[in-house]
This record gives structure tokens, sequence and C-alpha cells, in this order.
């Protein structure tokens, strides 16, 4: 995760939102996409300090790291205090791939009692509470972008979105928050 600090970040100073839902770039961040056979996962989660969920739908975490569950052998693992995510799974002398994607994404946090309809504006899963509870995630669609959702707590969502496609994702849910706040 180098040069992460240095780097110009795509969404920095954006912000937007309405009366009941607040938009913000999120925090940087590193970030993994680790795959793995079941027989490690035992030693990787040992190694990043959270248990490496097993089921679809599913996230973990702990002090800031979050392991959300992307597919049967596929992890998305970020840390919001930066950590050589890389190098805490390598420690784990187990097989797997983890590979560095910290400048490939960055996320916006949709937050307040208006965040599931705003991005409901744009994603075609249903986000209630019932079907998508807190610690849910999803790799979904946003408009005609693909993005990674992980819901943080009863009005908070993290939406994680490949830098390139972000301002059109921030630009989408900023339509969308404004429709909410009417």
């Amino acid at each position: 995760m180098a040069e992460l600090a240095t780097r110009k970040l795509p969404l920095a100073g954006r912000h937007g939102g309405s009366a009941t839902v607040r938009l913000t770039a999120a925090a940087p961040a590193s970030r993994i996409a680790l795959r793995a056979p079941a027989d490690s996962i035992g030693s990787l989660s040992q190694a990043l300090g959270l248990q490496v969920p097993t089921r679809p739908k599913t996230s973990a975490s702990n002090n800031g790291r979050h392991a959300l569950w992307i597919g049967p052998d596929e992890w998305l693992v970020i840390d919001e205090n930066g950590a050589d995510l890389v190098g805490v799974a390598a420690s784990s002398g187990v097989l797997h791939s983890a590979t560095d994607v910290s400048h490939r994404n960055t996320a916006v946090i949709v937050s307040g009692p208006g965040a599931e309809a705003t991005i409901s504006g744009g994603c075609p899963q249903d986000l209630s509470r019932e079907a998508f509870p807190v610690g849910a995630c999803s790799r979904t669609l946003l408009g005609k972008v693909e993005v990674v959702l992980l819901r943080l707590d009863e009005e908070t969502f993290r939406v994680e979105v490949w830098r390139s496609f972000s301002d059109y994702a921030f630009g989408l849910l900023s339509e969308a928050a404004e429709d909410v706040g009417l």
C-alpha cells in the first residue's frame, strides 16, 4: 500500500446528500483481493485478526478491518488503518493469493435514515434490513458500475467502487440523495 497517503484521492473534498442522507468520501484504506481454499481459512483468520466469513453475503469486522465474502473462495479485505495486508496474509503461512487493490478502489460512505433509499435509487438489490442486515455485503451493480456494498450499521453503508468509476457512482448517489430528501 505504498504511497497511499500521497496519491490524490479520487473523491477528495466531495460531499453530498440531503436532509436525510449524507455522502462522504471514505478515508484512505488498504485493501486486498484475497483468494484461498477452505483449509487455509483458519490460519488466514488468525493472521488477519478476524474470522474470515465462509457464508454468502456475510462479513467480519474488527478494529477497522473488514473481510467481505465475495465468492466461494474470494474476499475483499479492507483495513481502515492502512496495514500491509499482503504482509499480514503472508504471515499466515498457508496457500492463498493476496493482491493489493488499495489504489484500484475507493469508497463512499452513505449514512442517515435515507441511506437505504439513496442506494436503492441505482441498485436493484433488496437492501431492506430484513434482506440486508448489519454486516451484510455483496458485489452488485450501482447504475452501470460494479460495486461492493457493506452495511456497517442500521443507517450506514460503505460503497466500494473502482476509482475510475468513482465520479459516476458519487454523482448517481448524489442525485438519488436529493430525490430521497424531497
